[in-house]
């Protein structure tokens, strides 16, 4: 069997490897032949698929920050950057806002995280208790010291839709598409070589891992090198309310707990207190999580929700980066050729658009041109340097 050849393999065909396969497609830059690999077409399980999908600028670090302001502009203007001959994506962006509440001793972490975000451009109000009640009537703000809302640049979107407008522009540009999984990588030469579940090879002048939660640490392994990114459950409730909420933002409960409105309803979830590795195939939903921890919270924080009907509810896996929670990114620097773009620990959606700009760039140039992502290298994983986000949610 012949050996199939590219500039560039992407391992993981969904929002992060689309975005790098599309952004290289339209870099004036690159010439070369790129091959996206990806192991599910129908995307059914995917974090792109079964995510909360929403953006917000509300990080407590700067380059967290940065790349979501890109990437609010980059899904404002997706109609005219993803277009392909007049057909125009649409992803439903809903810029409701993040509402993050603080308890009086994170009151002065509030203020903190405000001042650098307000200073880098970011559209967000800090609010005392009683301009939370004038603009939320139902909230109950009862042990809340303050919180900040963000008025624009932040929401909500059909996360499906997005990966799909990268795809098809990916593919539009002359990306190849390949439906497997990859069961090897190795070296060979300067490059790679990849075996396929179906048997076939692919030779590679570069690798990039965009794998997530599927397979990112065990693609890195097969080259010696250890992420420290492990495969967690988060699931997802939906429910209607019997009274209305009207501008009900995402609204992040000082538990961690969060709500926000999906069409006539809202869906809501949180971390569980007890956060295990799961396998690939577990799916499954715990009600009582919603029962006993979630529904008493939201009605406790929103009253309203007091009188409640439960509705559907999903599962999906994040790729929980247990370092320090932030992306994995750039060139490897053991490994030259091998690039990294995983573990996003529940970010990814909001994070490819300048993910995918800024992995195109370093495979091009050999530098980030647009925005530097320096900060979220994979060296500071090698040594020990953790990058703290405080704005965890």
């Amino acid at each position: 069997m012949s050996v199939e050849t590219a500039d560039v393999a992407i391992v993981g065909g969904a929002v992060t490897g689309s975005s790098i396969a599309c952004h290289l497609g339209m870099n004036p830059g690159f010439p070369g032949r790129i091959v996206v690999i990806e192991k599910d077409p129908s995307y059914r399980y995917c974090a792109s698929t079964l995510s909360a999908a929403s953006i917000r600028q509300q990080f407590s670090e700067p380059t967290n920050i940065e790349i979501s302001l890109y990437g609010i502009g980059f899904l404002r203007e997706i109609g005219t950057r993803l277009a392909i001959d007049g057909d125009v994506p649409e992803i439903g962006l809903h810029e409701g806002g993040y509402l993050f509440l603080a308890t009086p001793d994170k009151r002065e972490i509030l203020e903190e995280n405000h001042a650098l975000q307000t200073r880098l451009g970011a559209d967000i109000l800090f609010l005392e208790p009683e301009d939370l009640l004038k603009r939320f009537p139902w909230l109950n703000v009862e042990g809340i010291a303050a919180g900040c809302w963000g008025r624009s640049g932040e929401g909500w979107f059909d996360g499906y839709g997005l990966m799909q407008a990268f795809r098809k522009k990916a593919r539009s540009l002359g990306v190849h598409y390949r439906n497997a999984a990859v069961e090897r990588a190795e070296r060979s030469g300067s490059g790679f070589l990849l075996t396929l579940s179906d048997g076939s090879q692919i030779a590679c002048g570069k690798l990039v891992n965009a794998a997530g939660a599927a397979g990112a640490a065990r693609l890195a392994q097969d080259l010696g090198i250890a992420l420290p990114i492990r495969r967690r459950k988060r699931m997802i409730f939906n429910f209607d309310c019997r009274e209305r909420i009207d501008g009900c933002p995402l609204l992040i409960d000082p538990t961690g707990t969060y709500v926000r409105p999906e069409g006539a309803g809202f869906i809501c979830g949180s971390a569980p207190e007890n956060d295990p590795d799961v396998e690939a195939d577990d799916f499954g939903v715990d009600h009582t999580f919603f029962d006993e921890w979630l529904w008493p919270t939201l009605a406790n924080r929103i009253p309203a929700f007091e009188a409640i009907k439960p509705g559907g509810s999903w599962a999906g896996h994040y790729d929980m980066n247990i370092f320090d929670h932030n992306a994995i990114l750039g060139e490897v620097a053991a490994v030259p050729g091998f690039y990294l773009a995983c573990g996003f620990s529940g970010h990814g959606l909001q994070q490819a658009p300048a993910v995918g700009r800024g992995i195109a760039e370093l495979i091009v140039h050999g530098v980030y041109k647009s925005l530097d992502l320096s900060a979220l290298d994979y060296s500071r994983i090698a040594e020990m340097r953790p990058v703290v986000e405080r704005n965890v949610v």
